[in-house]
């Protein structure tokens, strides 16, 4: 995952279609410290490499080249299921300003292109009411050029569930580039049936039940303060 990563950020820098084979890399050199994160040794725990490390893998390219600030950095992945039904979904967020643009709203960035089920078949196939999914609005990193907003997404059960989240910067906002204003952490609560709130961290797992909700508010991109050309 972390040469697909590599291989994905350089050949974007590319101006015209190259061929996708082994002698893309030729030119590049993949260093990697022996026992780091992305060459973790037993009992070392793995997980999400595809999903998570790949785009922290990317963000950071990007800003070491000084080109892109950091988009939401993570797929918010959500699990939820019983002993007959399973469901995972991707949640998009914004994406990074580059030095001439504004970041995009809404989106999958990087490396995920997956589209997200229709809430009308969500709520025919699963007892699931999706109550809000929407832009999370004005939340993008401030600067010359902004970066791209989150989403807002709220999930009501209808029965009870085991589920999990998996996701990133939950404490650590997306960078900012030259100057430019990171963006905003994400966020995830549920609001249950009796009233209570209970917060939830980067990595979760949980049981939800009849008439709680689920809210995620995916990861805002960050600015760049680079001047137009």
């Amino acid at each position: 995952m972390c040469t697909a990563a590599v291989l994905y950020v350089f050949r974007t820098l590319i101006e015209r279609p190259i061929p996708l084979n082994e002698g893309c890399l030729e030119p590049l050199d993949i260093v990697v410290p022996g026992g780091s994160l992305l060459e973790p040794r037993f009992p070392a725990a793995v997980a999400g490499g595809n999903v998570e490390t790949s785009q922290c893998i990317v963000d950071a390219l990007y800003g070491a080249l000084g080109i892109l600030a950091a988009s939401q950095g993570t797929m918010n992945n959500l699990t939820f299921g019983d002993a007959h039904l399973q469901y995972y979904e991707t949640i998009a967020g914004g994406a990074g300003a580059g030095a001439d643009f504004d970041g995009c709203d809404a989106v999958q960035t990087h490396m995920t292109n997956s589209r997200l089920t229709d809430p009308e078949i969500l709520e025919s196939q699963f007892p699931v009411l999706v109550r809000e999914f929407a832009i999370r609005g004005g939340s993008g990193g401030a600067g010359r050029h902004h970066g791209g907003d989150g989403i807002v997404r709220r999930l009501e059960f209808r029965a009870p569930f085991s589920a999990a989240l998996l996701a990133n910067h939950r404490r650590i906002a997306p960078f900012g580039l030259e100057g430019g204003q990171p963006g905003a952490c994400g966020e995830a609560r549920i609001r249950r049936a009796a009233g209570a709130v209970e917060h939830l961290g980067a990595t979760a797992r949980f049981e939800i039940g009849p008439g709680d909700e689920l809210l995620i508010l995916t990861p805002v991109a960050a600015a760049s303060a680079h001047r137009s050309h």
